[in-house]
């Protein structure tokens, strides 16, 4: 079992709080003994032996284990918010292939409006979403869920990356695999637009800013297939897969 262990935690007294703590010793009923594995988001990870246990605090006596290697490229996903659990799911896929940052954009197209301090409250429910997905998929570095943001606010944001790639419907995207093909990126960039597609001014004004419109085939694909497909296909073409 793992559990997260944020990096001010990695003390001379480290221990579980709070409902990590809670879901340790009432939910899986661990023990004095016991071992798990820990990690601090931030890619390090640590054998770990329970040295005491109580309903708010479980003590740990840590083994620390060789930093993960830092997946790269880094993947920033722009992805339009989408209605109901899809969110959730995009953010847990997006978890399990690596990307490093999640902005959640709203666009003409976005069925979703959030309510003034709505914004907030949804970046820390996805940011827990990514949390549960690190600790079941074993990744050790934890994306940083971003506040939601209006498009032309997400598009105003430099940004390092040598590839910027916008999955788009539009007449003239070129095919992902051409805009990967003979690259070594650092940094990537993916917008992912919502269902129906960007408008035509939202894909000027990517395209104005340095995205390279992509065609991810002839199938329409919905938002969150869309989303795993680009960013797997990332994977693949960049990773040791």
């Amino acid at each position: 079992m793992r559990f997260f262990l944020p990096p001010h935690a990695w003390s001379s007294d480290p221990a579980l709080v709070g409902e990590e703590a809670k879901h340790c010793a009432q939910v899986l009923r661990s023990s004095r003994g016991d071992i798990v594995e820990v990690f601090d988001g931030a890619g390090r990870r640590a054998r770990a032996t329970i040295l005491s246990v109580a309903k708010s605090r479980v003590t740990l006596g840590l083994d620390v284990c060789p930093p993960a290697p830092v997946l790269t490229p880094r993947i920033t996903l722009f992805q339009a918010i989408s209605k109901g659990k899809t969110m959730d799911l995009i953010v847990q896929k997006a978890v399990e292939l690596g990307v490093a940052v999640i902005q959640p954009v709203l666009t003409r197209h976005t069925v979703v409006r959030l309510e003034p301090g709505e914004a907030q409250r949804k970046a820390e429910k996805w940011q827990r979403v990514a949390l549960e997905a690190c600790k079941q998929c074993g990744q050790d570095t934890l994306p940083e869920v971003r506040i939601p943001m209006s498009l032309p606010e997400a598009l105003s944001i430099g940004s390092p990356a040598s590839i910027r790639v916008l999955a788009s419907l539009a007449t003239g995207a070129r095919p992902l695999r051409e805009l990967l093909r003979g690259h070594a990126p650092t940094c990537i960039d993916v917008l992912v637009g919502p269902e129906g597609d960007f408008s035509a001014d939202e894909t000027a004004a990517a395209l104005a800013v340095g995205f390279l419109a992509a065609t991810l085939g002839s199938i329409v694909l919905r938002a969150e297939t869309a989303a795993i497909f680009a960013l797997g296909a990332m994977r693949y073409e960049f990773g040791d897969a």
